[in-house]
């Protein structure tokens, strides 16, 4: 089979650098999404701190974030109450998750080279769910030790392993030659994440009464918990995967062009791939200790930015994170106040919006729909 020039260099040439060619020059663009992007985020942050069953002014936000001093009123003192222990634990988790799962979604689908891979529809946060549930349900028991050794960081370090596990052979069985094949990694996925939910079913089982309200916690997803603790447990883990993550950004970059043209670009392949899972792994399985499973974030987020700004990982990874971030908090607002004084959890929501695109997605690379 010949080949054009045209095609030749587009095999030879980092993937960003095709986009570039295919798509014009997105690097303006992409820096002031990013910028428009940073600044939703802080809106959407101060939106919902002041949002809720109570409401919260603006100002008294701003002054019980960055005022010093004694409340002047108890109205005052019970705001800024709400605010510190209540709210602003609740969006920094919620920026924090967020962040994350698109994150994870956006490298996974680099890593795959395929853009339905996704934390949740393959397995991923099944695997962590297991690893978390596990140590919920036996941490009284056989896992005593571990609890009493790693203490408040025992639980999403489970979930890391679970989802480390799980990564690790879901990426095994649907490599072979380096190439990976669709069908096999999402049918892998759907196994594995079968098999996950019957072991997590088997501790449903032996579960006492506050084991399984904890565990029912997982299976809907919900910040409802968000505290300190949890994000000092599940916070340094899921901020040194954001912040290394953007390092392989030129790695994924070339890797879509195949593992054979990356290794000659000088990509360390096996270092990247390995990285790669790694970091995916952690920070799904953070979130998940946290949050339990929140669906859809890692495959809808990382779409809406390619439409915009390009597959370019150097913009899409930050511009995920903070998309990722934003959308979470927004969704958790809403599962706040929508049915107040209950609360519907937030895997429901990100379930209701993130199916319908995920099945768009199909239909678009089917050629059913075109836009």
């Amino acid at each position: 089979m010949s080949l054009t020039s045209s095609s030749l260099s587009e095999r030879l040439l980092p993937e960003h650098v095709v986009a570039r060619a295919r798509l014009g020059d997105r690097e303006p663009l992409a820096r002031l999404v990013i910028a428009g992007l940073a600044v939703l985020l802080v809106a959407v942050m101060l939106f919902s701190l002041t949002t809720g069953a109570l409401q919260i002014s603006l100002s008294a936000v701003v002054n019980g974030l960055f005022g010093q001093g004694e409340a002047a009123s108890p109205s005052d003192l019970r705001d800024r109450i709400v605010l510190m222990d209540v709210r602003l634990p609740r969006v920094l988790l919620g920026a924090l998750i967020g962040a994350a799962l698109a994150v994870s979604g956006a490298v996974m689908q680099g890593l795959f080279r395929n853009p339905l891979a996704d934390p949740g529809i393959v397995g991923v946060s099944a695997g962590a769910g297991l690893g978390a549930a596990s140590m919920i349900v036996l941490g009284t028991t056989a896992l005593s030790p571990v609890v009493a050794v790693l203490g408040i960081y025992a639980l999403p370090l489970a979930a890391f392993l679970g989802g480390l596990v799980t990564t690790f052979a879901l990426y095994r069985i649907g490599t072979r030659g380096g190439m990976t094949s669709v069908a096999t990694m999402l049918l892998a996925g759907i196994a594995l994440a079968a098999l996950a939910g019957a072991a997590t079913g088997l501790l449903v089982f032996i579960a006492d009464d506050q084991q399984l309200r904890d565990l029912n916690f997982w299976g809907l997803g919900s910040l409802a918990g968000a505290n300190w603790e949890k994000i000092l447990a599940a916070g340094p883990i899921i901020a040194i995967v954001l912040v290394g993550v953007p390092f392989l950004a030129n790695g994924l970059n070339a890797l879509v062009l195949g593992e054979a043209a990356a290794g000659h670009l000088g990509i360390r392949v096996q270092r990247l791939k390995r990285i790669a899972i790694v970091a995916v792994a952690a920070a799904t399985g953070a979130s998940v200790a946290v949050s339990g499973g929140i669906g859809f974030v890692g495959i809808v987020v990382p779409h809406l930015l390619r439409l915009t700004i390009g597959p370019d990982h150097r913009f899409l990874l930050p511009a995920c994170a903070l998309l990722g971030g934003s959308l979470l908090i927004l969704a958790d607002t809403v599962s706040r106040t929508i049915v107040a004084p209950a609360e519907l959890p937030i895997g429901i929501l990100t379930a209701l919006a993130g199916a319908p695109f995920f099945l768009w997605i199909l239909l678009r690379r089917k050629g059913l729909v075109t836009s």
